[in-house]
Formats: structure tokens, C-alpha cells, sequence
């Protein structure tokens, strides 16, 4: 009779061992429900971000993921995409180095309490939510308990559920890059028999709120360079200019002699240098303490010259000052070009306000061609980089608003310009009063 019933007992274990694994379920180990599973890795090194930003030095997110939690001021977001509204079934690959833990995770205003302990990583389940509309969502983590000096160290946020169905976007690779946040353009479309261009002009309001720390607001893009301005730090601001070397290399240190970038002049307080990583070349800045609300111009001239050189020549007017400021004269050897390619562009070059949203308006562009005639530029073409195009970031978006193009990216809003869409403005249909021989 014994045998019997161990019999018994033992082909209903394995019955519900067949049952947990066709449906994807665990045992609780406290015997009160099954655990559904959570398929889905969101990797924290590129989907996470501190709030506050950590003191400087400080580092919590880092390629392994979340790492050196142990301030309680610190809460810790994990973004992702869901396209489907329904359960979603969330549990943490973490471990606690020393001691346990007690986390409290928040998604939509649902708050449940989760317990960690154990040095190796290994998935808690957390618990399910229910997500009401498809979108951007994050889980906030906050530090309740510890009694050793870290909270936790989290590699990644599991998720599954019927709101995990179909596409599901996050950063899967390159998280610098991810946490930076997808980068977005604007080429502008230049009329049929416009003639060669000497000149580039346009003007740059970004709103209020929208002068977020890390933006590079770009207005004058060319072929060989770029031309706008950044908000460098909480009290530094600048007006930069660059042009590329056309020795391919990210290490300025390695362009030959012949193939450096020649500084002809430069305005009084403009700094010039080198620069590297994304290319390499020379690079002019002004420290300017620009304000959000106001209208920028920038114009920007480029012409060939004699012996295989171009120079590109970039100009700032600020209405506080009141007229042309001359940021930098370089030549560019191996060159022998009008200006082409006609773009803006917004970035983040800072990972950690990847998480904020930043939006410009572009607008009044023109162009001053060889046959001395103004030519309105009205018509652009919308387009983003490889974070975007490989749908890592899903957070970007451009075109026409209230009359004047328009560019914002990051903090996971879920507006979405698709990528190579035409957009065209209002004309002004009245040129730049600019008398070029009074320019310095």
C-alpha cells in the first residue's frame, strides 16, 4: 500500500513538472501560485537611469548594469516600449552582494514590495501589473531596507505577459549610444537650378523648458562640418563650429600635416583646437550664455580656393549683442567645393539626460547663391541615426509646428516621425538683410 501511494505521489509530481514546463510556469516556493514566466531580458547598462543624476564620479549604471546603489535618495527608472495593452508579468535579475534587501517597484502608480538576498544573480519575481495603454513605461525602483551598505545590483528587468506580444522596443546593444538617446536631422531640400551656394543661413529659437543639459542644437550643417550651439554644463554655454579633416581617422593626433585643418582667424573670445571620435578635425567654440526663448541666427559661407583648399567661414549673430559675430575662417585641404548638403540636427551628448526630452524650432532657412540671388529653403527631409533606424529608441520626432520646422528626441515620449519623411514650411518670402562686406 505504501508503494502505491509514493507511486501515486510521484506521477503527480511529474505531471505538474510536464504542466509548469509546456506553459511556461514555476512553482512559488512558498506553494502559493504558479510564477509566470518572464521571457524578456530589458538589460538595465542601457534602459536605466538615476534620478537624481548621481554626484560626479559616482557611477551607478555601467555596462554590467546597475551597480554601487547605496544612497536611498537615489531611484532607479527602467524604460521600454510595449505595442499591446494587458498583463505584464515583471521579475529582476539581481543580487545582493552582503545582507538583504527590500525594494519597492512602482509601474503606473501599482507599487509592490520585492525581498532580495543571495550574492549570485538570480530572477526574483516581482508580480504582474496591468498596462492600459501601449506606450513607453518604465519601472521605478526605490531602496526600502538593507542591511549592508548596497540595496542591490540589478543586470536587467524580465518581463513577460500578454503586454509583451509582438514588438517590444529597448536597448538591446551599444547602451552608450542608447542611453544618449536617438539623434535626428533635417536635410533641406534645395530648389532645382539654384546654382552653385556661397551661402548657408538660419535661425534657432528653442523654448523654454527645452534648454535641457547635454543639447547640441545644430543649425548649419554642410557637407564638411557643422555650425550651431550647446548647452555644455549648468553654467557654461557655447556657439561651436567645426570642420572635418578629410584624413578619415577618429584621433586628430594622426591626421598628416597636409591634411590638417587650417585656421585662417577666429573671433576674440572664440577658443579653437582639434577634435576627435566622431571623426576627426578643427573646432572653434565661443562661450555664450544663450537664453531659451530667444531667435539665433547663424550663417555660415563656404568657397573653393586656389591650390585644392576650401574655406568655410562661420558667423553668430546674438540680439543681445546686436550684430555679426565672426566665430572661425578655416581652410580645408584636398577641397574644392561650394557648400552642399544643406542640414540641421538635435543630439544628446550626455548619457545620463537621456531620459529628458529637448525640442528647437528651425526656421527662415535660405541659401545666397554665385549668382548673387537669395533662394527660401522650404522643404526637408526627416531623418535619424542608427539608434532610431535599428529601433533601440523610439523616442523622436520632426517636421512642421505652428509654421516652422521642428526637431525633439529622448525622454521616451511616444510620438514617432517615421524616418525619411518630407515636410515643408510656411515661405517667408523675405531674404536676410546681411551686407557681407560689413561682416568681420
Amino acid at each position: 500500500m505504501k508503494t502505491l501511494k509514493s507511486l501515486i505521489h510521484g506521477l503527480l509530481l511529474l505531471s505538474f513538472s510536464l504542466f509548469t514546463a509546456f506553459t511556461g510556469c514555476s512553482k512559488d516556493l512558498e506553494g502559493s501560485q504558479a510564477i509566470p514566466a518572464t521571457p524578456y531580458s530589458v538589460p538595465a547598462g542601457g534602459n536605466a537611469w538615476i534620478s537624481p543624476t548621481p554626484f560626479e564620479g559616482y557611477q551607478m549604471v555601467s555596462e554590467e548594469g546597475i551597480q554601487n546603489w547605496t544612497q536611498a535618495e537615489n531611484t532607479i527608472r527602467i524604460y521600454f516600449k510595449l505595442m499591446q495593452a494587458g498583463q505584464l508579468d515583471v521579475a529582476l535579475q539581481a543580487r545582493v552582494p552582503e545582507g538583504t534587501s527590500e525594494l519597492n517597484c512602482t509601474l503606473n502608480g501599482d507599487s509592490k514590495t520585492v525581498s532580495l538576498a543571495g550574492a549570485n544573480f538570480q530572477k526574483t519575481f516581482v508580480g504582474s501589473f496591468q498596462i492600459d495603454q501601449p506606450g513607453y513605461h518604465y519601472i521605478e525602483l526605490e531602496g526600502l531596507k538593507k542591511t549592508a551598505s548596497q540595496y542591490a545590483e540589478i543586470k536587467s528587468l524580465q518581463l513577460g505577459g500578454a503586454a509583451t506580444e509582438g514588438t517590444m522596443y529597448y536597448v538591446k546593444e551599444e547602451y552608450y549610444w542608447g542611453r544618449r538617446g536617438p539623434s535626428v536631422h533635417l536635410s533641406y531640400q534645395i530648389p532645382e537650378n539654384s546654382g552653385d551656394i556661397e551661402w548657408f543661413y538660419n535661425e534657432i529659437t528653442v523654448p523654454e523648458g527645452q534648454d535641457i543639459l547635454g543639447s547640441y542644437f545644430m543649425a548649419n550643417g554642410f557637407g564638411e562640418g557643422y555650425f550651431g550651439m550647446q548647452v555644455n554644463s549648468e553654467t557654461e554655454r557655447r556657439v561651436l563650429f567645426s570642420v572635418w579633416s578629410p584624413y578619415q581617422t577618429d584621433d586628430p593626433s594622426t591626421i598628416p600635416d597636409d591634411y590638417k585643418i587650417i585656421l585662417d582667424r577666429k573671433g576674440p573670445t572664440v577658443t579653437t583646437g582639434e577634435f576627435g571620435n566622431e571623426g576627426s578635425g578643427g573646432q572653434s567654440f565661443m562661450r555664450f550664455n544663450w537664453k531659451a526663448g530667444t531667435t539665433y541666427r547663424f550663417l555660415l559661407r563656404g568657397r573653393p580656393l586656389d591650390n585644392n583648399f576650401t574655406e568655410y567661414t562661420a558667423y553668430f549673430y546674438a540680439p543681445e549683442i546686436g550684430n555679426w559675430q565672426l566665430i572661425a575662417c578655416f581652410k580645408r585641404p584636398h577641397t574644392n567645393t561650394w557648400l552642399t548638403h544643406q542640414y540641421s540636427f538635435l543630439e544628446n551628448f550626455i548619457t545620463e539626460t537621456g531620459a529628458i526630452s529637448r525640442y528647437a524650432q528651425y526656421d527662415n532657412q535660405w541659401i545666397y547663391t554665385t549668382n548673387k540671388q537669395w533662394v527660401e529653403l522650404t522643404k526637408a527631409k526627416f531623418t535619424a541615426d542608427a539608434t532610431a533606424r535599428k529601433e533601440s529608441r523610439m523616442d523622436y520626432s520632426g517636421g512642421v509646428k505652428d509654421g516652422r520646422f521642428f526637431m525633439k528626441n529622448c525622454g521616451f515620449f511616444d510620438e514617432t516621425t517615421p524616418i525619411g519623411s518630407m515636410h515643408e514650411r510656411q515661405a517667408r518670402k523675405k531674404a536676410p538683410d546681411i551686407d557681407f562686406s560689413q561682416l568681420p
